[in-house]
């Protein structure tokens, strides 16, 4: 584990987002620097085509919204 040095109004920003996703200003950082990377690494795939990735990756299953229909 490293110190990583950022800009005051980018930490500002963290402390706002993860007011609203419920993540440590840490959790929400490391989130942001995933995220950015796999989408530099995946620019074809859209934000929640690698959010929904990582989220099957670690076992998640969501249920579908609404029923299939007959």
């Amino acid at each position: 584990m490293g110190i990583v040095n950022i800009d005051d109004d980018l930490h500002d920003q963290i402390r706002r987002a993860c007011t609203v996703t419920r993540r440590s200003i840490n959790a929400q950082a490391n989130f942001w620097i995933k995220v950015g990377m796999l989408c530099e690494m995946n620019p074809d795939l859209s934000f929640q085509e690698i959010v929904a990735d990582e989220l099957r990756a670690a076992g998640v299953q969501p249920r579908p919204l609404r029923p299939a229909r007959a």
